[in-house]
């Protein structure tokens, strides 16, 4: 199982989390998505070695790294709320459901290079086993990252569409459900199978809404099937997870994490995260005006990106 997660660890650090930056804010985020490999390359090292000293001080640089990542997720945050409406009170400013998913995909590497420091150490952060911390790693890369980051730009594509009502359900429920199924490592399994619900409700509605509203908008063949083949195994990888969930709280027979290893987590590495990120990356080729990060499905059509 080592093997498989490094593997797919090592893709998030040096794929997905630089080319989502881009799509974030092809600008703003430039500098940043270029030298992000440079930054990541200590972390995808560390996972090769045997733990210990080395290894550590490896996951220690990119976890500083993530860190200053999720520094900017405040300030983001802040610039980019909207007045929002309440009879007989002041307006007061509020952040886009999409802009609180984009943020959480900011701050999600943090949590993975913690956990990464900490069983690159041989430490047993708040008591968890080091199986567990290993397996946080590429879940905050992929559940965390890649999954806020698609809830938010899907929720900006559909905004002026009939989907809307779905779309920030989407938007609000992956970083709620992320969050709750954090909190469940703290509490107990029915906490964590909350979470996981909640989670998997939103990741079924950004399949959906790629499904039926993102994919029929693309331009060529490649990146309709891109598109198909995110929210096929997104589907079917959430379920497993709301199988595991579930077993680990009730006591029925669920798959071994080795298993859940190589089929959740392989299907959401490659069949949902890769996907997504090369077929939004082809989605956001024509832009509105160089730097503005506004990406546009058609010229009809427009999805700007998540970096409100």
């Amino acid at each position: 199982m080592s093997v498989l997660v490094n593997v797919i660890v090592t893709l998030g650090m040096l794929y997905v989390v630089p080319a989502g930056l881009r799509l974030i804010d092809p600008a703003g985020l430039r500098r940043t998505a270029r030298l992000w490999p440079l930054l990541a390359a200590p972390g995808a090292l560390c996972l090769w070695l045997p733990r210990g000293l080395p290894a550590t001080a490896l996951a220690a640089l990119y976890a500083a790294a993530c860190l200053a990542l999720a520094a900017r997720a405040p300030v983001r945050l802040l610039r980019g709320r909207h007045p929002c409406r309440v009879p007989g009170r002041v307006p007061i400013r509020v952040p886009d459901p999409s802009g609180i998913a984009v943020a959480t995909a900011l701050v999600s590497p943090s949590i993975a290079g913690t956990a990464l420091v900490a069983e690159r150490a041989g430490y047993r952060l708040f008591g968890f086993d080091l199986d567990i911390l290993a397996l946080t790693v590429p879940h905050f890369h992929f559940a965390g990252f890649t999954a806020a980051l698609v809830a938010g730009l899907v929720c900006r594509a559909v905004r002026d569409r009939p989907a809307t009502g779905l779309s920030r359900w989407a938007a609000y429920s992956v970083p709620a459900g992320t969050l709750l199924v954090l909190l469940g490592y703290f509490v107990d399994d029915w906490a964590e199978l909350v979470g996981a619900v909640v989670l998997t409700g939103g990741m079924w509605a950004v399949a959906l809404l790629t499904w039926r509203d993102i994919r029929p908008a693309a331009r060529d063949r490649g990146t309709r099937a891109l598109l198909a083949t995110s929210a096929a195994v997104l589907a079917a990888t959430m379920l497993l997870a709301l199988w595991w969930a579930a077993g680990e709280a009730t006591g029925i027979v669920h798959p071994t994490l080795t298993w859940m290893a190589a089929t959740h987590g392989l299907g959401n590495a490659l069949g949902f995260a890769l996907c997504s990120v090369l077929a939004w990356r082809r989605l956001t080729t024509d832009r509105s005006s160089p730097g503005d990060g506004d990406p546009r499905l058609t010229a009809d059509h427009r999805a700007p990106a998540a970096h409100h």
